[in-house]
């Protein structure tokens, strides 16, 4: 391949396994766990201690084989190469290069897609270049605007970063690089959650944002969570504040992951979002070193799958351990769960967040619960006009005119029984 360097490792095997996903998502971490910043909430900061004594930098022929793999193992026409950290821009621009090039060389006509979760402090004239020319996605990580911002995520003299990521973040705009915001919810943001969506919208100019909430716990073998975490009935309330907020005015302009997500559940096709997924398995982390694991979430020695130097990640993705893995999302569930009238919509959410126990004694309820039973039953009503209207030809965005015909002493059009003018009106 290009620069002379090779792939390791074994060929795409002759006979597909039946157990294979036609498609699959790898998070890689060309960096491992290292960062320039010490965000207190930050789960993967202590991964460092899996590789005792590594120098976390991805050697051009496990770069190699991880491109090779990932493009030749999915079936469907769309390639994406997904890069995360720690903070992946410390590899810096060179080895992108690199990787674009093994890209482009084993594509043999699938279209690829290349993406970047950034913190955006390290982004240079040259990064944006390069992230335009390529046609990168960028996701930029950011709380809100300063003030909550710069509550947890800090550097490692635990100073404030927000200015710093705005910088890199104007540096992407200034250039006509795509970018996303992937804002986390904890106690510091929860309770403002228009202030965070407005910035977001008025001041970033953002048309994509993914809210991500924080269940921390205090140590890895424990239930407690950590003061960080976000509270579930303000979750469930953030959520809910800022659908109201979008569904009268930024429907198709701004759109907002959880709600596409809970669009396609009342709309009767799966969620892309694999949270609310019935089953999971089909989005693997891998590690600098070729490792391997069952999920972002999950990067322990349990959830070790294997190393692509020594084993194909088509065979990794089919073999039993993993199927197991994804299929327990949806077999673990507490009766609780299965009974619920979201469920339909939530299906237990990510596994890495079960940590209470039912009223009837059984383990495995979300610590996020409350928040969604809140969240969707609040959008029920407004998620079926939009269903409707594309279900009949139209578009979601047909829910902004059904709201804004509403009189304002008529029942609101979401259901609630309340007067128009007391609520989406």
């Amino acid at each position: 391949m290009s620069a002379g360097v090779e792939p390791v490792g074994p060929a795409l095997p002759a006979a597909r396994p039946l157990t294979a996903p036609p498609a699959f998502h790898v998070l890689a971490k060309p960096s491992g766990p290292i960062c320039n910043l010490d965000c207190s909430y930050c789960f993967f900061l202590e991964k460092e201690a899996l590789y005792p004594g590594d120098r976390f930098r991805m050697p051009d022929d496990v770069l190699a084989t991880y491109i090779r793999q990932v493009v030749e193992s999915q079936l469907a026409p769309e390639v994406t190469i997904a890069w995360q950290g720690g903070e992946p821009t410390l590899m810096g621009v060179d080895f992108f290069r690199r990787a674009v090039a093994y890209a482009e060389e084993c594509a043999a006509g699938r279209q690829l897609h290349h993406t970047i979760q950034t913190n955006g402090t390290l982004l240079t004239d040259e990064w944006c270049e390069f992230l335009r020319e390529k046609q990168f996605l960028v996701g930029i990580s950011i709380d809100g605007p300063e003030r909550v911002h710069d509550v947890y995520r800090v550097d490692k003299q635990a100073r404030p970063t927000y200015a710093r990521v705005r910088a890199g973040l104007d540096r992407l705009v200034d250039a006509g690089v795509d970018w996303n915001i992937l804002c986390t919810v904890h106690h510091a943001n929860q309770d403002v959650p228009l202030e965070v969506y407005r910035h977001f919208r008025d001041d970033l100019g953002a048309d994509f944002i993914q809210f991500i909430p924080i269940v921390e716990r205090v140590d890895e073998g424990r239930v407690e969570l950590t003061d960080r975490s976000v509270d579930s009935r303000a979750w469930g309330e953030f959520l809910s504040a800022v659908f109201d907020e979008w569904v009268r005015r930024d429907v198709g302009r701004v759109f907002v992951q959880t709600f596409d997500a809970a669009l396609a559940s009342w709309y009767g096709t799966a969620p892309a979002l694999c949270v609310f997924g019935e089953t999971c398995g089909n989005a693997v982390a891998l590690e600098h070193n070729g490792d391997l694991y069952s999920c972002d979430h999950f990067v322990d020695p349990e959830h070790l799958l294997g190393n692509i130097t020594q084993t194909h990640m088509v065979e990794l993705l089919a073999a039993k351990p993993q199927r197991d893995f994804g299929n327990a999302k949806r077999d673990t569930l507490p009766r609780q769960c299965r009974e619920c009238p979201v469920l339909f919509a939530c299906r237990g959410e990510c596994p890495k967040n079960r940590v209470l126990t039912t009223a009837d004694g059984e383990f495995g309820l979300n610590h996020l619960c409350a928040g969604y039973l809140h969240f969707f039953t609040h959008v029920d009503g407004l998620m079926r006009v939009m269903a409707d209207s594309l279900r009949s030809g139209g578009t979601a965005d047909a829910v902004m005119r059904v709201l804004a015909s509403a009189g304002r002493n008529d029942p609101c059009p979401c259901g609630s029984g309340r007067k128009a003018k007391q609520c989406h009106g």
